[in-house]
């Protein structure tokens, strides 16, 4: 009898071994077409071998191509899209054969956070068409291991009326030691009160609140960013 018990406690055991969830792990890849404009892609790409890498992949990939183009056709991917605009920067030359400095176009992702329960992917995307300055924009994908599907902020943050009361807090406390102890809040959002970035996204520092350039305060301001450390938040967040 004690050799059963022995035997289903090591049966139990490498089967709970073997329903335990692999984190999901990445490569670096650089994509660097042939062409006349300045494309450099270099991204952090989840394991392709399961559905969850391939959603994860798929929803980064998105974001660049919304990026690139002006209009999304249905399914088109990061592969026409970088013939898009390589395509519209060759007709820009022929009618301005005198014109500005080659067009530039450079993504990158990287992982910045990884756990059971989130992994938040920073995405830097830069595009130039000779104009006076390029766009320069980052975006936190928040996703959640368990299926590769983007969590929103409502599905990260709990109490929410709490939470932009505290991130409000060091907001505060980061304009403020960046520029001067006259910093009043609605400079920073053209007379209107705080609001919450868009960009909120997971480190070992903290949760990583940013505002992109244009979406607070003018140009020269550039990027907003503050952290808020973890056991300060934690109250706040269904996910960590």
């Amino acid at each position: 009898m004690r050799k059963i018990v022995v035997f289903l406690s090591l049966t139990i055991l490498v089967s709970s071994c073997d329903n335990e969830v692999k984190p999901i792990t990445f490569k670096t890849e650089e994509i660097t077409p042939k062409s006349e404009s300045e494309i450099n892609i270099l991204l952090s790409k989840a394991n392709e071998n399961t559905d969850i890498g391939k959603a994860i992949n798929s929803s980064v990939e998105e974001v660049i191509v919304e990026s690139i183009l002006l209009e999304v056709k249905d399914e088109e991917n990061l592969k026409e899209a970088l013939s898009s605009f390589e395509k519209e920067y060759q007709e820009f030359i022929q009618d301005f054969p005198e014109g500005s400095a080659p067009w530039k176009l450079n993504a990158e992702s990287e992982v910045i956070y990884q756990s059971p329960e989130i992994i938040t992917i920073s995405l830097n995307i830069y595009i130039d068409k000779g104009g006076a300055h390029g766009n320069d924009s980052i975006r936190f994908l928040n996703f959640n291991p368990e299926n590769g599907n983007l969590y929103n902020q409502n599905e990260i943050i709990k109490n929410k009326t709490g939470f932009k009361e505290l991130a409000e807090t060091y907001f505060n406390n980061s304009v403020k030691s960046e520029a001067n102890d006259n910093a009043i809040t609605e400079d920073f959002f053209f007379g209107e009160p705080f609001q919450l970035p868009k960009n909120i996204g997971f480190s070992n520092d903290g949760l990583i609140l940013l505002y992109n350039v244009y979406e607070i305060a003018s140009h020269a301001q550039g990027y907003t960013e503050f952290a808020i450390p973890f056991d300060v938040a934690q109250p706040y967040l269904k996910v960590n």
